[in-house]
């Protein structure tokens, strides 16, 4: 099963063992139930999300150019500046 973790829980469990929240993954990588399973750590695999939403989200590389501002009346404040 496909799996896209939302939280991992802290409650108490066996050693070894964990609760996660999430959803149900369909093969075209959509949620398509929400789940809260009981599963061994040493079981579980990480999967790349080779999805177009997933690039999608993807942020664009940094440059290390300062942003520049939207709106002419907007300055960066000053020390001293109210």
């Amino acid at each position: 099963m496909m799996f896209r973790v939302i939280r991992v829980h802290d409650w108490p469990t066996y050693e070894g063992w964990v609760w996660l929240d999430g959803y149900q993954l369909n093969a075209a990588g959509d949620a398509v139930e929400r789940r809260s399973i009981f599963v061994q750590r040493a079981g579980l695999r990480i999967v790349p999300d080779n999805s177009a939403a997933a690039r999608a989200r993807t942020a664009p590389a940094r440059t290390g150019q300062r942003p520049t501002l939207s709106r002419p009346n907007l300055r960066p404040a000053t020390a001293g500046a109210r």
